[in-house]
């Protein structure tokens, strides 16, 4: 019998909670965790396979709000949750579900989607295309001192509600300011300052330091926990940073210096960082900075392709008709004529001939200046130049000085 795809009711939430654990290879409390989950998740965009009365495939979405180069910002679906049961792999059923909640989106003028794949090869044939670079960066802590002199005006502080706010307040200039970077959700910042248990991943229990500047508002903080360890006699503890924004050069100094000179403290880690961080050049020996485990962060899918590609700022000018590939779209691809600059854009559907034709799913890996256009094609079976050095002349229009980022995982 084929596996039917459909929402999940709310009398089903447990059921579903214990398919998606399960393909995930965890095993928490399923009826806390839907407890927990039932008013906060939306139920209208969280979608189940269900075989005979069996979920046997999960997959949802979140709204949400991504900044683009420039500054403005679009409407966005973020993706998550997203399993199938070992017993029913290579059925179709992710296709169906993907499907389902695109064609949502789309009613829903949602103008772009957005995911962290866990494995690389599985959202291309569904017109994502990795849109993020991201790092850890590894502190060696005994091998260098910071450059200038400390800054005052951190303190270690313990979460409340008042302090909440000024944190998201934080979080929210920041985000407005970087390309790739998404409204976060209400509800997540009383689990992650430990104000709320999780019923899957228990209480947050570590660190929190704030940096206010000469006005006393706040304009930076970091959130990390500890991890103690010796090696003959000596100190060589690990801070793992789980949060760490900055309004200002002072302050991202500040944060990462205090963590380097705690006391039995040998490396400190911060995951989901941008390569182009200032970290090495805050130190006297920038070589005790490294980054590690370089990789794809957030991919992003093109739905709205003109409004996506008009919303965006551009450093370059340049003239060209796209023709955008997309099994999706009407007709499966569009044509657009795309003029863009500094000092304003337009994008239009266009009967012309086309300049450049390619896939979906590379214009997402280009979309925020991440990826280079020109390697971003070859993922995606290729372009086709119909007008001699239109690759090139897209490749630059695409590119950003500054990389894009998001810090907010999903």
């Amino acid at each position: 019998m084929t596996p039917e795809i459909r929402r999940v009711r709310d009398d089903e939430l447990a059921a579903y909670v214990d398919a998606l654990s399960t393909a995930f290879l965890e095993r928490p409390d399923t009826v806390k965790v839907a407890e927990e989950l039932r008013p906060i998740w939306d139920l209208e965009r969280t979608w189940g396979a269900f075989d005979g009365g069996r979920i046997c495939g999960s997959f949802r979405s979140w709204a949400t709000e991504l900044t683009v180069p420039g500054g403005a910002r679009l409407p966005a679906a973020a993706v998550s949750a997203v399993t199938v049961r070992p017993t029913h792999r290579r059925r179709g059923i992710l296709r169906r579900m993907v499907a389902a909640e695109h064609a949502a989106m789309r009613e829903r003028d949602e103008a772009v989607a957005l995911l962290y794949a866990s494995e690389y090869p599985i959202y291309g044939r569904f017109g994502y295309g990795p849109g993020i670079r991201e790092t850890a960066w590894v502190l060696d802590a005994t091998s260098t001192s910071f450059l200038g002199e400390a800054s005052g005006g951190i303190q270690l502080e313990s979460p409340d509600e008042a302090l909440r706010d000024e944190l998201r307040a934080v979080v929210e200039t920041w985000r407005l300011r970087v390309a790739g970077e998404i409204r976060r959700r209400d509800f997540r910042w009383d689990f992650d300052l430990g104000l709320r248990e999780s019923a899957w991943d228990g209480r947050w229990k570590g660190f929190l330091a704030v940096h206010r500047g000469a006005s006393g508002t706040l304009d930076g903080y970091v959130r990390y926990r500890a991890t103690q360890k010796w090696e003959h006699g000596q100190p060589r503890g690990t801070l793992e940073i789980d949060d760490l924004y900055a309004l200002n050069d002072d302050a991202h100094a500040a944060l990462w210096r205090l963590l380097a000179e705690t006391d039995w403290v040998a490396t400190v880690k911060a995951e989901r960082r941008s390569l182009s961080d200032r970290l090495p050049w805050l130190l006297t020996n920038a070589r005790a900075a490294r980054a590690e485990d370089v990789a794809d962060g957030m991919w992003v899918r093109l739905f709205d392709v003109p409004r996506a590609l008009e919303a965006r700022g551009y450093e370059r000018e340049g003239s060209l008709v796209l023709e955008v590939v997309d099994a999706e779209a009407p007709g499966g691809r569009a044509r657009l004529r795309l003029d863009a600059g500094p000092n304003g854009t337009t994008c239009r559907p266009t009967d012309r001939s086309p300049d450049l034709t390619l896939d979906v799913a590379a214009l997402g890996s280009a979309y925020l200046g991440g990826y280079p256009l020109r390697y971003a094609v070859f993922a995606r079976g290729g372009a086709d130049e119909h007008s001699e050095g239109a690759l090139a002349v897209a490749d630059a229009l695409f590119r950003t000085l500054d990389e894009p980022i998001c810090t907010t995982f999903f």
